[in-house]
């Protein structure tokens, strides 16, 4: 396990916007309650509470990654419109304690699904 820092920092902060994940034409995700997170230069993710996504467009695959930063990430193929995108979304079941407020969070590839949308209401 790595610890962000000057090297490699990782913020997570709270969303105050209201995020929307679109595929296939179906809201599969919603919420006033995200989290953002920027990671060293890597692009902004937001996390989304799982109490907020259609996790009934979403079944679990075996694909698994390792951040040495976040922990282990297990990975779900979104179905919505008649669209399947393969390991579109990813959810960090025990992250490590410098991230943990993504626990219970799903993030998505925007490349996998039509829009993540940002509104500020």
């Amino acid at each position: 396990m790595k610890e962000p820092g000057v090297d490699h920092p990782i913020t997570i902060e709270k969303n105050p916007h209201r995020i929307r994940v679109v595929l296939g034409g179906f809201i599969i995700a919603e919420t006033t309650q995200s989290l953002t997170l920027r990671e060293a230069t890597l692009p902004v993710v937001h996390y989304i509470p799982r109490e907020d996504v259609h996790m009934d467009l979403l079944d679990p695959t075996d694909h698994r990654t390792h951040c040495p930063y976040k922990g282990d990430a297990s990975y779900f193929t979104a179905t919505a419109g008649g669209l399947v995108r393969e390991n579109a979304a990813w959810s960090y079941e025990k992250p490590f304690p410098a991230v943990g407020e993504i626990k219970e969070h799903v993030a998505f590839y925007p490349e996998k699904v039509d829009a993540i949308e940002e509104f500020q209401d």
